[in-house]
């Protein structure tokens, strides 16, 4: 199954690129793409191998939403994926996909792969976060944040 790939460009340095999005993604993450919506207090990405992406919500509602599996902190990034077709929590990282974001002078480079692992609702799932209202959205976020 095809990956999602989008390019950045950017003029931020690498490190600091790096710093926005992985550090700052409370600032930028929209609300409506998390379980605590507009009652979220904060979500983040413990940039350490084998830390957890997790968001934090009202009363202390943590959610976990995948793991690091590889880092070169100013540079790349990967981490699962572990959000069902159905947006629902999946614990087993053997039923996720992987984000990979790589930082260098002037570009960002993104990447979805691995839909194929979420099973059933993978092809549709990988559709709907290559549309606007997908990664097209997330990034924008993003690049509007970092004044790009």
């Amino acid at each position: 199954m095809n990956s999602i790939k989008r390019t950045i460009s950017t003029q931020l340095p690498p490190m600091r690129a790096y710093a926005k999005f992985v550090h700052e993604l409370t600032n930028w993450w929209p609300r409506e793409y998390t379980w605590s919506q507009d009652k979220l207090q904060h979500i983040c990405i413990d940039d350490r191998r084998g830390g957890f992406c997790h968001e934090t919500g009202p009363y202390g509602f943590r959610c976990d939403w995948g793991r690091v599996i590889a880092v070169e902190a100013g540079e790349s990034i990967v981490f699962t994926w572990q959000i069902s077709p159905t947006r629902a929590p999946e614990p087993n990282p053997d039923k996720s996909s992987e984000i990979s974001v790589r930082f260098s002078p002037g570009t960002i480079l993104f990447e979805h792969r691995h839909f194929e692992r979420h099973g059933e609702g993978a092809d549709q799932y990988r559709q709907a976060m290559d549309a606007e209202k997908g990664w097209d959205y997330i990034l924008q976020c993003f690049t509007s944040y970092s004044g790009e």
